[in-house]
């Protein structure tokens, strides 16, 4: 899903995943280089890396609602797009 790519901004660790714990080294933890789905954070960092991402291509963000974005040319031609959870409409 699009909660996989968003990139971190604190540490965050885990128990070892069931299935991948190493004998001898129950108690260690591992640590997350990304975000990873059911993670509280992931839904913001997938808005920000995506906020990042359409921002670079010259959308303007709707300051009512940070989840409309648009872009229009010189000829009043342009592009909504609005954002539901992890969708785009």
């Amino acid at each position: 899903t699009a909660f996989f790519h968003g990139e971190l901004e604190e540490e965050v660790y885990m128990k070892q995943p069931e299935g991948f714990v190493l004998e001898g080294q129950e108690d260690k933890v591992c640590k997350l280089v990304k975000s990873l789905y059911g993670l509280k954070q992931a839904p913001k960092q997938w808005h920000r890396k995506f906020d990042d991402t359409i921002l670079s291509f010259g959308f303007k963000v709707n300051q009512a609602d940070k989840c409309i974005y648009r872009k229009f040319d010189d000829k009043g031609h342009g592009v909504i797009i609005s954002l539901y959870v992890d969708d785009m409409l």
